[in-house]
């Protein structure tokens, strides 16, 4: 007798092929068959009218901190994520010296725009090295799974102290082999993978630049060769891939061994260095380098409303006067002062003007009726403005003043230059790409992205109307077998017996995102994003059922992935 039988579903397992009507059984955490009719189980689920896939993986989060407090990892558990992978982008928190926190908090909040007083607050820094980081990440349950990677900027500041983040400062001999010997020693503890930043846009809230940016071709070469030595692990990279950036890279995963996976957008400064980058992807996979190019699904969009990081006027000196107001106390004031807000609308003295009051032609209204994250031009705050006959600055006020001050306006900042989806719609079917831009967990007070997997499959396989759909099956393989393989978790990702049952059950007709809204429940009372879904009737942790009808069950049976 099987544990479960889920039965009479339309089975999409992961692999890319046709979709199937089929049971699935489970047995000690693990499928156990896939087929018609299979026999008797302690728990049946009808599946009938149902979509029965692999659990999600996200390769691309940022919960490095959250995950030491919140045993659910929201946003992504709440979008069919049972695998989540964070240390990105060259940031996180081991290894760590005692007392030498702040660094590692400062550098986590001005780059992935987490409060350092709620870091401060949650994370227990009972370690020292990436090692005992995993064994405690290990000693907590949790309703996903979850994998860590070592961050370079950790790592360097570890070894050469505040010579590490001074960029005129570069690493000894000696220097070089000891974070080259804790980078081998953490790969073969588990790490899942290395990573580095070499972008501008991240810096620390002081302002500096993160510590990896200047990193020389010989302490990426060293490291690469601790990636050889220990022969597991992925180089994932941030970078903005100037002159000579990529060929530093590709030889550092030839020197390693180990794939590359490079983080890639399209920026509005330079639409078409994606597809420059892209072609040196591919040419490196031609040559034999194992390469991969991680790319999103929707625009990346910063959201402004009157309680999140910045808005329109935000910069606006009038502004102070709310800044640190509550969110209701706020709304109240100019809800009930026609005066203050003819003076917030007005313009700005020179120098305090919001780059969003200037853009307001890139800025749309998300609105819970409609929650379009590909927008016509048309749509936008500075167009209906204009077909009204109003004030650009009053209407997108008014938006965000709108359900008692919870309205909320998307300014698409990456991936959007042509004002639609056709770029998006050819990374995601480039076979050199695989998802990852998801970010849950970071940018909690401007982006919320972490619905990426919900949005993956209503948008591209059901609702598009701007260009073509894709195959959910091609979908779901992307999200699930493709992202798990990429980072060489082979026992997920897949509904064929001996793998992982880790499975979704969704009511794909009903599958749809809500509006992302404010909540205020991180660590000491800090505020951040989330979006949730409604749709997804089942989901399943190694065989263990973790959300029902869209609420989690709080049963924690999420663990550890070690390389």
């Amino acid at each position: 007798m099987y544990d479960l039988v889920i039965r009479g579903g339309r089975v999409i397992d992961g692999s890319g092929a046709p979709a199937q009507t089929a049971d699935v059984a489970v047995t000690d955490g693990r499928i156990a068959a896939v087929g018609g009719k299979l026999g008797p189980a302690r728990r049946e689920i009808d599946a009938d009218g149902l979509l029965v896939t692999p659990g999600f993986v996200d390769i691309h989060t940022h919960y490095d901190g959250q995950a030491t407090w919140d045993p659910y990892l929201t946003p992504s558990s709440w979008h069919g994520v049972t695998t989540a992978v964070f240390g990105n982008c060259g940031v996180g928190f081991a290894p760590v010296r005692p007392g030498a926190t702040d660094y590692l908090i400062n550098l986590m909040e001005g780059v992935e725009d987490i409060p350092g007083t709620v870091l401060s607050e949650g994370v227990p820094f009972t370690w020292e090295s990436f090692p005992q980081y995993m064994d405690a990440l290990a000693a907590m349950p949790r309703a996903i799974d979850i994998g860590a990677q070592v961050p370079h900027a950790a790592l360097r500041f570890y070894v050469m102290g505040e010579r590490g983040a001074d960029h005129a400062q570069m690493p000894t001999d000696d220097e070089l082999a000891r974070m080259a010997a804790l980078l081998e020693e953490s790969l073969l503890s588990g790490a899942l993978g290395f990573t580095t930043s070499r972008t501008t846009k991240h810096r620390a809230r002081d302002g500096r630049l993160t510590p990896s940016l200047s990193a020389r071709e010989p302490e990426l070469f060293a490291l690469a060769r601790a990636m050889n030595r220990a022969g597991r692990g992925v180089l994932e990279v941030n970078s903005d891939f100037g002159p000579g950036e990529f060929e530093a890279l590709r030889a550092a995963a030839e020197i390693a061994r180990r794939p590359l996976s490079c983080l890639l957008v399209q920026v509005n400064k330079t639409p078409d260095l994606w597809r420059q980058t892209l072609d040196q992807i591919r040419a490196a996979r031609a040559a034999g380098v194992e390469a991969n190019a991680q790319v999103g699904c929707r625009p990346i969009g910063v959201l402004l409303g009157l309680d999140t990081t910045v808005n329109p006027f935000s910069a606006h000196p009038v502004w102070a006067s709310l800044r640190n107001l509550s969110a209701a106390e706020r709304y109240q004031r100019l809800a009930h002062d026609a005066e203050l807000r003819q003076r917030l609308i007005a313009p700005a003295p020179e120098g305090a003007a919001s780059i969003f009051a200037a853009e307001l032609s890139k800025a749309y209204p998300l609105t819970a009726g409609g929650l379009d994250y590909e927008p016509e031009p048309s749509s936008s705050v500075t167009a209906q403005a204009a077909a009204r006959g109003v004030d650009p600055r009053a209407l997108a006020l008014d938006l965000m003043m709108a359900d008692g001050g919870t309205g909320l306006l998307l300014h698409p900042f990456e991936n959007y230059c042509g004002g639609n989806l056709d770029v998006v719609h050819t990374m995601l079917t480039d076979d050199a790409c695989v998802l990852g831009v998801a970010d849950g967990g970071a940018h909690v007070g401007v982006i919320c992205d972490a619905g990426a997997p919900t949005y993956l499959l209503t948008h591209w396989a059901r609702d598009r109307t701007r260009g073509p759909r894709l195959a959910l099956e091609f979908l779901v393989h992307k999200q699930t077998r493709e992202a798990a393989l990429a980072y060489g978790m082979a026992d997920r990702g897949l509904l064929a017996p001996g793998c992982k049952a880790d499975i979704n059950v969704i009511d794909f007709d009903r599958l749809r995102l809500l509006a992302p809204e404010v909540v205020y429940d991180l660590p000491a009372g800090g505020k951040r994003l989330v979006q949730k879904a409604e749709g997804y009737r089942h989901i399943f942790v190694s065989g263990v059922e973790t959300l029902q009808a869209d609420q989690h069950t709080g049963e924690l049976p999420g663990q550890l992935v070690r390389s």
